[in-house]
């Protein structure tokens, strides 16, 4: 008998548990938990800051910062002011919750509105594991390309709402933001679709103003 499904099955079913335990931290404090999930280089510490930098002074932010080995991108956060927790994986190409549950005691939830959880770079694994997040954000790149959609569905049919960063990019990398934007549809109608790029601050405001709405 082959036993690799059941066991990915407890795998899951484990992991499912401890998510909806963070879930009930997060309710319980009022933290909207953000899970953003992009490849290498997309952007996703940008995207933090530029998102942070836009909140209003009553919405207070807080990161938990994965990566597989350094803190470059957390003291980074840290410099501007804003909590962070780093999680090294080692190796593992995803986090996972119980790695958020022992991130969650060096945060004080309760000075905290909305919290970023930037997920390991891969648009693989993190689909596969819930963190007890209320909403999945993916984040995508001009400069990857418009088929992305097409060639990680997984990521996208998870999307809570997808973002499109580099956007002062499209002309240099011809991308075809109509394919995209038809990939993305085809997997995930309901997600809203943002082009913005951090660098310009283009469509960056429209984002934050839906983010604030969710809470």
């Amino acid at each position: 008998m082959n036993r690799k499904i059941p066991v990915v099955k407890e795998i899951l079913g484990a992991n499912d548990q401890v998510a909806a335990e963070n879930r009930r931290a997060f309710e319980e404090t009022g933290v909207l938990a953000v899970n953003l999930m992009a490849s290498p280089g997309a952007g996703k510490t940008s995207l933090i800051l530029a998102t942070a930098g836009r909140l209003p002074d009553s919405i207070r932010p807080g990161v938990i910062e994965g990566d597989i080995a350094s803190s470059i991108d957390a003291d980074t956060i840290a410099a501007h002011g804003i909590p962070v927790v780093q999680i090294n994986t080692g190796g593992a190409c995803h986090l996972d919750a119980p790695m958020i549950r022992s991130a969650l005691p060096h945060l004080d939830l309760r000075a905290i509105d909305i919290l970023f959880i930037e997920n390991v770079g891969n648009l693989i694994c993190p689909a596969d594991f819930a963190l007890g997040s209320r909403l999945n954000v993916v984040l995508a790149s001009v400069a990857e390309g418009h088929d992305k959609p097409y060639k990680y569905p997984g990521i996208f049919t998870v999307a809570d709402v997808v973002l499109l960063n580099k956007a002062d990019l499209m002309a240099v990398f011809e991308f075809d933001l109509d394919s995209f934007r038809r990939g993305v549809t085809m997997l995930r109608p309901q997600a809203p679709i943002f082009v913005l790029s951090c660098r310009s601050g283009e469509g960056v405001d429209s984002w934050v103003q839906w983010l604030i709405a969710q809470r």
